[in-house]
């Protein structure tokens, strides 16, 4: 018996954690492939999804964490499911961007022109946040409900003047599109964009020690896709696993600026810019709350649990 019951302990503490198709997060298949949870001596189980399923999983309680856009942490949140926010991946750098349609040279030229993006999500912040830095707001354009995997076909068809989406749909909209050219990015606001690693507060609780070697793994991670000796064996990678052209994949790497641990303890600490985690949750709390996302406001220092990275060497 006493056997059986050291096991079902040992089973209590399996971390289920979903990821999916974004570099910050697809570099952890990188622990996957070369079997670093086991040598960290945590037992993971990484569950694939499409992005959005993945944030409904979390919510429904079958997983106990995932990577995410810090915003959508406090969507989920506001909804019910709140979470601590235990690890700052990556900001986005250029892989997020508004791209216009031929003749289109400018945020300025989109004035009474119609933009398809999906309502809420970051891309509809990045295009507020340029709109802003133009001298412009949200009632100059007509924004067109979109969804990103369709951003491409949707500035093809000529229906509207821009599109706001992250790589790869971002990228394909500029392939597909001759004469389409990007013009804002997320390169231009670095921070407004940054993704996490959201974790079910109970289970924080209970296996806060295999969260915190989850963590290290993560930046084991980062640092193999940063140094240049191993860059190449990540890429091959992370691109196999989103099926996508190994070439391709690595030119647009860079616009997923990835955390390294320094960097991530950087970010932690408290600040009103965009160069804290603090000050860019505030943005996207305000932006949720001014598009009726949601009603209350989140508080976002309430998610957000530094100790487990200020911790880590």
């Amino acid at each position: 018996i006493a056997s059986s019951l050291v096991h079902s302990a040992d089973a209590a503490d399996k971390l289920k954690v979903g990821y999916s198709d974004w570099p910050g997060y697809t570099v952890l298949e990188v622990a996957v492939q070369k079997g670093w949870f086991k040598e960290a001596g945590i037992d993971v189980e990484m569950v694939w999804f499409d992005y959005l399923p993945s944030l409904d999983a979390f919510s429904a309680g079958k997983i106990d964490g995932v990577t995410c856009v810090a915003t959508d942490a406090l969507v989920n949140g506001a909804n019910g499911a709140k979470s601590k926010i235990v690890a700052l991946l990556d900001y986005s750098d250029g892989s997020d961007a508004i791209v216009g349609k031929p003749g289109i040279n400018s945020i300025k030229d989109l004035k009474g022109q119609k933009v398809g993006l999906e309502l809420t999500l970051v891309e509809h912040l990045l295009l507020m946040k340029a709109l802003e830095l133009n001298g412009m707001t949200q009632s100059d354009v007509e924004l067109v409900n979109t969804p990103t995997n369709e951003t491409p076909q949707t500035l093809a068809s000529g229906k509207v003047a821009a599109i706001g989406a992250w790589y790869p749909s971002s990228g394909q909209a500029l392939k597909q599109v001759a004469g389409s050219k990007k013009l804002f990015s997320s390169s231009e606001v670095k921070g407004l964009i940054y993704d996490v690693l959201s974790v079910n507060p109970t289970s924080y609780a209970k296996n806060k020690e295999a969260w915190s070697k989850f963590v290290g793994v993560y930046y084991k991670c980062v640092d193999y896709v940063l140094d240049p000796k191993t860059k190449d064996d990540a890429i091959k990678i992370m691109a196999a696993k989103v099926g996508a052209d190994v070439k391709d994949y690595a030119e647009n790497i860079p616009g997923t600026h990835f955390l390294t641990l320094a960097e991530a303890k950087k970010a932690f600490v408290k600040g009103e810019g965009l160069d804290s985690i603090y000050g860019s949750m505030e943005v996207g709390n305000k932006f949720n709350l001014d598009n009726g996302v949601y009603k209350e406001s989140q508080k976002p220092s309430s998610y957000l649990a530094p100790g487990i990275v200020n911790e880590l060497k």
